[in-house]
């Protein structure tokens, strides 16, 4: 006689615990040796399953490298919840400070991000110029950022770099450095591993809104908006502020139900990026003009075949890696791709550039409007946060008509704006400004409050190591 089989309830229960010890597995092996090394048949001998099993639950590589990303953001979320404790040894600092703090007096700030260099972005120019720049006012500033730790490369994206294994030494660079004010950038596992920390230890802190996650990923995966805006409304409830670049950026949170929004200008480095002088070679002469030019990530999300499929005079170029690289090159032929520039050939090509265009609809900025406006070279964009705010009676670009239609006559009007008037423009913004906004931001936790807690901590801390059981 035939044993029952199982119920599906239990069927399924089965299933997802041999994914999860699948899962577990890949991040054990993560741990000990890098993503060239790992292989299905030890992440099976680890998991205790059959090869087969793993290659049934995740066919390739890819695909199982895109579900332990998302298991561990799951894993974090369920982690980062305050749980009950026995001890009080802890603290209760409030969460947030409202009253306003001197932005001159120095303070030791952490800064915990899932984007840094060697990362080429906005993201990352923003954060490493205002670190630089609050370095400069006197504020010590420790950064947690991915080249610290093991990482895996990003499903779909390998230029970007997820750490793993960050929450016990994040928890130590926060006793070690002792800070007065912290501030998590990003929503990746640095971020996850940070706030989960500040919620649990009370402690008050800060975020920003760098990206327009729901939407990026939504680009990127079936998956809806709505799930993207509740995982950034979960994450960034507990902050004190949340910083976002924008007046449109911020209502547009605000309806999505977001609080505590405050904003955080940007800058330009008007040194590095300038117009081009009499001396300074024309590094696109040899190509038909006029030169519509893009610079940024070549990727999906930056909305880039809504500019290479208009019809131009002259030449599109391309300045930027990506994942999207080579099915553009294929598709685009006519288009010059020029790969990634830096340093004084990226300041040429934005000033040897007729117009800047910016396609995209996802940031919340973007920071290469100001560096083209920067090199004297109008925009042309769509009416999307970031150029919305900055490009309308500035003289130094022209918006299209709407989100979808009017970019070709956008580009084709920009060319006949004032290059002096748009590096004009752009000389009123600067990032020492920009570090400014962002200390008045900050929500740094009282003297008295701060020196007890941390003395407190340290003593609990060497109670722990010469009684373990007092943990």
């Amino acid at each position: 006689m035939k044993s029952p089989s199982p119920s599906p309830n239990l069927r399924d229960r089965q299933r997802e615990e041999t994914r999860e010890q699948i899962l577990r597995a890949v991040g054990r092996q993560l741990e000990q040796g890098p993503l060239e090394d790992l292989s299905f048949a030890e992440i099976a001998k680890d998991a205790k399953v059959g090869e087969r099993t793993v290659y049934r639950y995740f066919p390739t590589k890819e695909a199982l490298l895109g579900a332990f990303w998302s298991w561990m953001q799951t894993q974090a979320i369920a982690q980062a919840e305050p749980k009950p404790r026995a001890s009080r040894a802890l603290p209760r600092i409030r969460e947030a400070i409202t009253a306003p703090h001197d932005a001159g007096r120095p303070m030791r700030i952490l800064l915990a991000t899932d984007a840094w260099e060697p990362q080429v972005n906005g993201v990352v120019r923003t954060l490493t110029r205002v670190v630089a720049e609050l370095r400069a006012m006197g504020h010590s500033v420790e950064v947690i950022s991915p080249d610290q730790f093991k990482t895996f490369p990003l499903p779909t994206y390998a230029e970007i770099k997820v750490a793993i294994g960050v929450y016990e030494p994040v928890q130590e660079r926060f006793k070690a450095f002792e800070p007065e004010a912290i501030h998590i950038a990003t929503e990746g596992p640095i971020g996850l591993a940070a706030r989960r920390i500040c919620v649990e230890w009370k402690l008050p802190f800060t975020t920003s809104y760098h990206t327009r996650f729901p939407e990026y990923v939504s680009a990127r995966l079936p998956l809806p908006l709505a799930a993207g805006y509740a995982y950034m409304k979960w994450f960034h409830k507990p902050s004190g502020r949340l910083m976002v670049a924008t007046p449109t950026m911020r209502d547009e949170l605000a309806q999505h139900g977001f609080r505590n929004i405050s904003s955080w200008s940007r800058g330009v480095d008007t040194e590095s990026f300038h117009p081009r002088g009499e001396g300074d070679a024309d590094i696109f002469a040899h190509l038909p003009k006029p030169i519509f030019l893009y610079v940024g990530r070549v990727a999906v999300e930056k909305n880039i075949e809504a500019f290479l499929g208009l019809d131009l005079p002259g030449t599109k170029v391309v300045v930027g890696p990506g994942p999207q690289l080579d099915e553009l090159k294929a598709k685009y032929a006519k288009v010059v791709f020029t790969g990634s520039k830096s340093g004084e050939e990226l300041a040429a090509a934005f000033n040897s550039a007729d117009v800047f265009v910016f396609p995209s609809l996802t940031d919340t900025f973007g920071l290469v409007i100001l560096e083209a406006m920067a090199s004297g070279t109008p925009v042309a964009a769509y009416p999307a946060p970031g150029p919305i705010d900055i490009i309308p009676n500035s003289g130094a670009g022209v918006l299209a008509a709407g989100a979808t239609e009017g970019l070709r006559e956008a580009c084709l009007e920009a060319l006949n704006l004032d290059r002096k008037q748009v590096r004009a423009f752009a000389e009123k913004f600067s990032w020492r400004a920009c570090a400014e906004d962002f200390v008045r931001n900050l929500q740094p936790y009282p003297e008295p409050e701060k020196t007890r807690f941390w003395r407190r901590l340290r003593r609990l801390a060497r109670v722990r190591r010469r009684r373990p059981e007092a943990a």
